[in-house]
């Protein structure tokens, strides 16, 4: 009963996927050469609005991909070993403010290097996740929908704050840094359980770490406008 119920929701929140897409402003920077001049005749006013809009769409989509994994493949009691296990985020390691005082405190160059590289740490993972995923039995496909949709949004909003330290900043480079050693790494062959506790960390991961970039953009906004709380 209770797969159907989540079934069952599914099926609605489907019927409601495409109204999403549609009142999402594009944020498409790259041209046919791959330079990121898309963007550049943007206002940097526009351009921030689109960056947060962008962001509140991801984090928004990841609480839904987050809460659906939980209905189809992770009953309370894995949940709950789950959060005592102490699983850590991959993104641990990176310089990220840590308290709301922190945050105050960190400048607005902070602030938009933090969103990038939040951002760029988990474009990789997301498209492994979506492979992994791949293999469940029942995997219903607004799940991976979700999942490839969010991937391809934090591309969009990687180059939309790239063009974005460009403008405020005036920093030099337009182009985007791969890191030479990724944060996130590969299993084999995992054990089914294991890939679906590890997908669900990374899940609630991102979950955490996509609301950080909105926070982290808000925050820029507010500032650039003299109307923080």
């Amino acid at each position: 009963m209770h797969i159907m119920a989540a079934i069952q929701r599914g099926v609605w929140a489907l019927l409601l996927w495409p109204s999403l897409l549609t009142v999402s402003m594009p944020l498409d920077c790259k041209e046919e050469q791959g330079s990121l001049s898309g963007c550049t005749s943007i206002s940097q006013e526009k351009l921030l609005d689109r960056v947060i809009h962008h962001a509140e769409l991801i984090y928004r989509v990841s609480e839904e991909s987050c809460s659906l994994f939980e209905e189809m493949f992770l009953p309370f009691p894995l949940r709950l070993q789950s959060s005592q296990a102490g699983y850590a985020c991959i993104t641990k390691a990176l310089p990220m403010p840590s308290s709301k005082s922190e945050i105050q405190q960190i400048s607005d160059k902070w602030l938009l290097h933090s969103v990038l590289m939040l951002v760029q740490s988990w474009i990789e993972p997301l498209v492994y996740l979506q492979t992994t995923m791949d293999r469940y039995d029942h995997a219903p496909d607004m799940l991976l929908n979700k999942t490839k949709w969010v991937s391809d949004k934090l591309i969009s909003l990687e180059q939309g704050v790239v063009v974005l330290i460009k403008k405020m900043l005036d920093e030099g480079t337009l182009a985007t840094t791969d890191s030479e050693q990724s944060l996130f790494q590969y299993d084999v062959q995992p054990e089914m359980l294991e890939s679906v506790m590890r997908d669900y960390t990374l899940l609630s991961c991102f979950k955490k770490d996509a609301h950080k970039m909105e926070t982290f953009l808000k925050l820029l906004k507010c500032r650039q406008t003299d109307n923080c709380p």
